[in-house]
């Protein structure tokens, strides 16, 4: 692992579950001597990631909240899909989402709403499992076959507790019929008498970036109906990929 790789490693330690750490308890964790390790967190600090909150213990740090400011007003994707999904929504009288893969996390970066009663268990920045739901299978479904390897290497009993295959060869097949489907529709899998339709988003290499989900509670996208989610998603998706393009 390179010097970064170990720094953000020590990031990586910090979450709901353990919001606070000891420098100690960070060396320990981590495998690293007492210097190494105390050298990667004054790094952090002095850059704003970590923050010292008492005598040898550290929390995460304010330029993490001024990246996500920046993220907000400057991402491509995020630029492009907010005054899209707005329209969405309205379309829809759904709520509408945008979520992203990075590494085996699954976030939502974006929410869209119009149900003040839709109150979902996940949320911007919290990490959601890797293939329960809509968002994250026909991201999966859209990654190159590297990528698909390496992740199914990682997450293989994960993949086959969510009915995607008991190997490899199964796994494959069920991401290809996601893929050429392009539109996929989960009822109740990541959120009790929630449902969800999502296709895949994609940036100006064609490469799968992102996830546009439709949801409401079960009776509401019933409702609408398959082919009218998939109208309302693809014609929205369109609208993205033109405004990421710099078309009207």
């Amino acid at each position: 692992m390179t010097s970064p790789g170990r720094a953000f490693a020590v990031l990586n330690l910090f979450g709901e579950d353990h919001p606070v750490w000891h420098a100690d308890e960070i060396n320990e964790a981590l495998g690293y001597a007492r210097a190494t390790g105390y050298r990667y967190v004054k790094d952090l600090v002095e850059a704003g990631f970590l923050r010292k909150v008492s005598a040898g213990r550290y929390a995460l740090g304010a330029r993490i909240i001024e990246l996500d400011y920046q993220l907000r007003r400057s991402d491509p994707l995020l630029v492009a899909a907010v005054p899209v999904m707005d329209d969405l929504v309205h379309k829809a009288r759904l709520d509408a989402v945008m979520t992203t893969l990075f590494g085996t996390k699954v976030v939502d970066i974006h929410r869209a709403s119009v149900d003040p009663t839709l109150q979902l268990s996940y949320g911007r920045g919290r990490p959601r499992p890797l293939f329960r739901g809509a968002a994250p299978k026909v991201i999966v479904a859209n990654l190159g076959r590297p990528q698909l390897v390496k992740l199914y290497g990682a997450a293989a009993a994960e993949a086959a507790t969510n009915g995607l295959g008991t190997n490899w060869p199964a796994f494959r097949i069920r991401m290809t019929e996601i893929r050429r489907d392009d539109f996929y529709w989960s009822r109740g899998e990541l959120e009790p008498q929630v449902s969800g339709a999502a296709v895949a988003v994609f940036n100006a290499d064609g490469e799968v970036a992102a996830a546009l989900t439709l949801i409401g509670q079960s009776e509401a996208p019933e409702r609408l109906g398959e082919a009218k989610l998939r109208s309302l998603l693809t014609k929205a998706r369109d609208a993205i990929h033109a405004r990421m393009r710099g078309q009207p």
